[in-house]
């Protein structure tokens, strides 16, 4: 029986899982749509705070720093540096989920590793934008920043935004843990001993999962 057919055995009594998804993978899906039900209500919560304020401050005048620029003004530019990162580093895993279909030990490796120097790099982004708006003194409970319209803004931007981007900055740690992992297990050749790299696509559903919700955060904290 073909090994790739064999991983994908259905979890209950013999046979096989009609939409032919191993227990694995449909235990990640569920975690997933979980973990976006929690994305979700933080989300709604900083929109329902958001719109139902009288004014808010400009992400134009708060997130305009770039590393080594000095005091140069370019809004949004290191942030959109930042999604430009971790949108290829999905690429990059999408190749190393293919190579693994095709049993390409060497292609999975070499993926797989951009894919870990790419999420490593968005959190060192991101290291260096909190850094940077805690010497300019937002902090959780502290937001320096007036309103558009020029009136002292509330502690609910700052406090939103250190908590939904530091949750999302936690789960790009922990993709990069798993992906680190993944690899130590593919260069053992565990992957080759089970016929199958299945595992890869695992933690490339999660990985895709993270790069997508950091599509919805750049949209609600960076562009509205």
């Amino acid at each position: 029986m073909d090994t790739a057919v064999t991983a994908k055995k259905k979890w209950w009594g013999g046979g096989y899982s009609p939409f032919n998804v191993s227990y694995g993978k449909l235990m990640m899906w569920y975690f997933l749509m979980s973990d976006a039900f929690t994305f979700g209500a933080l989300l709604i919560s900083y929109g329902t705070i958001r719109f139902m304020s009288t004014s808010w401050p400009d992400a134009n005048d708060v997130f305009h720093a770039f590393p080594f620029m000095g005091h140069m003004n370019l809004p949004l530019v290191f942030v959109s540096l930042m999604t430009f990162i971790l949108i290829m580093s999905s690429v990059t895993m999408v190749l190393a989920v293919h190579a693994g279909h095709t049993r390409d030990r060497n292609g999975v490796v070499k993926w797989l590793s951009w894919t870990i120097v790419g999420g490593a790099a968005f959190l060192a982004c991101q290291a260096w934008e909190w850094t940077h708006l805690y010497h300019a003194g937002a902090w959780w409970g502290r937001n320096p920043f007036l309103n558009v319209d020029g009136t002292v803004a509330s502690t609910n931007f700052t406090n939103f935004f250190f908590t939904i981007t530091g949750f999302h900055g936690l789960h790009v740690t922990s993709g990069v843990v798993l992906n680190i992992v993944i690899l130590a297990n593919v260069l053992k050749g565990t992957y080759e001993q089970r016929g199958h790299y299945e595992m890869v696509e695992k933690v490339g559903l999660y990985w895709h999962f993270v790069d997508l919700v950091w599509v919805f955060v750049f949209t609600c904290f960076y562009l509205l």
